[in-house]
């Protein structure tokens, strides 16, 4: 279904034929076991018709909370973290956000699990400065084996965006950490390996509450791994990552490359990104602040006046990784990368009308789409 959707896509939005498609698409990536994958929740909370605390999803287009404890996408800890904080609520009289009259103070729960290690991470979303009776709501929490992390975020906005730009961390580390193996897949296979066989040491990453890190790591361990293959590196490429959010693909980029250069426009991001890279021990790789839109084209333009050694590299790299958000990659951004004529451009979307779209200006403006694969991050959903 995901690979007809993805064709389809390339065909109707992208104008490639059907023999392009075929010609170029690998096979899907799927899960053997598509459960218990999802390391973010975020469950809204609400009150019943009896105005107790309650959690779970909103029904489909409302803001209506179905109760739920537990999603068999989500990892088994949500369960138990969501009834103590519902309890505690319950307990102390803490109300519920009520978006109506735009009172109460809990809005969301987040949770996080880093899956390699066991850390727990719980942030509660309030429509306040402070959090009354945390100290009872720490002592509860802790009780969760591998609780890392407790922390509260202010949002007091009339909006639907879930996290607000201040958080407070009351307990343990303002971070869990995490892990991602590099797997062997596609070119790099031998006759008669098996494909995503894990083949170098992992790279640990610091998450925060706000961090952009895929919900799902065993998909996303591939994802990345079929990106470096596609990335084709030596050990000598200069690289620019645009969108790098933490580092993610940079430091794995940076196993393989001279130099990486990585580009994201939340500055607590590239700080996390920054540190990601020195607990590594990954030094071939610098963080830049900024719209991928606005900071590629000012190295580019500025990279024939720089007296800079690795001003040339930044200016005409070898290889550009992009990973945008849903809406894709911004047109000055694109014509950018077409007048800095990198050898290869490795795009990971995670829309595949917008990727249509973007490719439609890559190939219009010279370039020739080489490889396609579809990676299912979300099993058991469309």
């Amino acid at each position: 279904y995901k690979e007809r959707r993805v064709g389809n896509n390339l065909g109707r939005l992208g104008g490639f034929s059907e023999e392009e498609i075929a010609a170029v698409m690998e096979p899907a990536v799927g899960m053997d076991e598509p459960f218990r994958y999802r390391n973010k929740a975020q469950f809204p909370v609400g009150c019943d018709r009896d105005g107790r605390p309650v959690a779970g999803f909103y029904a489909s287009r409302t803001h209506s909370i179905i109760p739920v404890e537990d999603c068999l996408l989500g990892a088994e800890e949500n369960g138990p973290v969501l009834r103590a904080v519902l309890a505690w609520m319950e307990k102390y009289r803490i109300p519920a956000y009520d978006e109506k009259s735009g009172s109460g103070l809990v809005r969301h729960v987040l949770i996080r699990c880093g899956f390699a290690t066991g850390e727990i991470m719980v942030c509660l979303i309030i429509n306040g400065e402070s959090l009354p009776k945390q100290q009872e709501l720490i002592a509860e929490l802790r009780k969760e084996k591998g609780m890392q992390s407790i922390s509260f975020n202010v949002n007091t906005e009339r909006t639907n965006v879930i996290l607000g730009s201040r958080t407070c961390c009351i307990w343990g580390t303002p971070f869990i950490t995490d892990r991602l193996r590099l797997r062997k897949c596609g070119s790099v296979c031998g006759p008669g390996e098996p494909e995503f066989a894990v083949t170098e040491a992992a790279v640990s990453y610091h998450i925060s509450p706000q961090s952009f890190y895929q919900v799902n790591p065993l998909q996303t361990e591939k994802l990345y791994s079929i990106a470096l293959d596609y990335a084709g590196l030596t050990g000598k490429e200069s690289v620019w990552d645009l969108y790098c959010g933490i580092g993610t693909i940079s430091l794995f980029l940076a196993r393989r490359a001279g130099q990486v250069y990585g580009v994201e426009v939340i500055p607590q991001a590239i700080a996390d990104a920054r540190e990601n890279a020195r607990r590594n021990g990954i030094e071939n790789v610098r963080f830049f602040v900024g719209k991928a839109e606005e900071v590629l084209p000012r190295f580019y333009e500025d990279g024939s006046k720089q007296q800079a050694a690795d001003a040339s590299d930044m200016r005409r790299p070898d290889v550009i990784v992009v990973d945008p958000p849903r809406k894709g990659c911004d047109r000055v951004c694109l014509d950018t990368i077409l007048r800095m004529q990198p050898e290869r451009v490795v795009y990971v979307s995670c829309v595949s009308a917008t990727l249509a779209r973007d490719l439609r200006v890559l190939v219009d403006g010279g370039y020739e789409v080489k490889r396609g694969r579809v990676c299912d991050l979300f099993g058991n959903t469309v």
